[in-house]
């Protein structure tokens, strides 16, 4: 079993950056692929970006790139989503989640833990 613990969520402005921050903990939770996920008023849970097991190996969605970055420290145990030039449409409950496979996946099935999530509100 994995708990997954999501913190740095809050009110910012549009252009501001903001790092949010996932503590894991549970057995073999550094073995783990970990994802970030978002969903945002009315829609589907997003993949926002995903990384492996030692941060090697990331992905992001498309239009994120170069605006997010995903990285881990497992020895603190947790990973890290930098977010950058934050927009009103960034807006949206944002989860950590854990695949039990080294490698990442980007399928909401890949992941079985996830954190409770933490509100990223942007203003305009």
């Amino acid at each position: 079993q994995v708990q997954l613990v999501e913190s740095g969520g809050g009110l910012v402005q549009a252009g501001d950056s903001l790092r949010l921050s996932c503590a894991a903990s549970g057995q073999a939770s550094s073995t783990y692929a970990m994802g970030w996920w978002r969903q945002a008023p009315g829609r589907d849970l997003e993949l926002v970006a995903a990384c492996n097991w030692n941060g090697g190996d990331t992905h992001y969605a498309e239009a994120l790139k170069g605006r997010f970055i995903i990285s881990r420290d497992n020895t603190k145990n947790t990973v890290y989503l930098q977010m950058n030039s934050l927009k009103s449409e960034d807006t949206a409950v944002y989860y950590c989640a854990a695949n039990r496979s080294s490698d990442y996946g980007t399928k909401l099935a890949d992941y079985v833990y996830w954190g409770q999530g933490t509100q990223v509100p942007v203003s305009s």
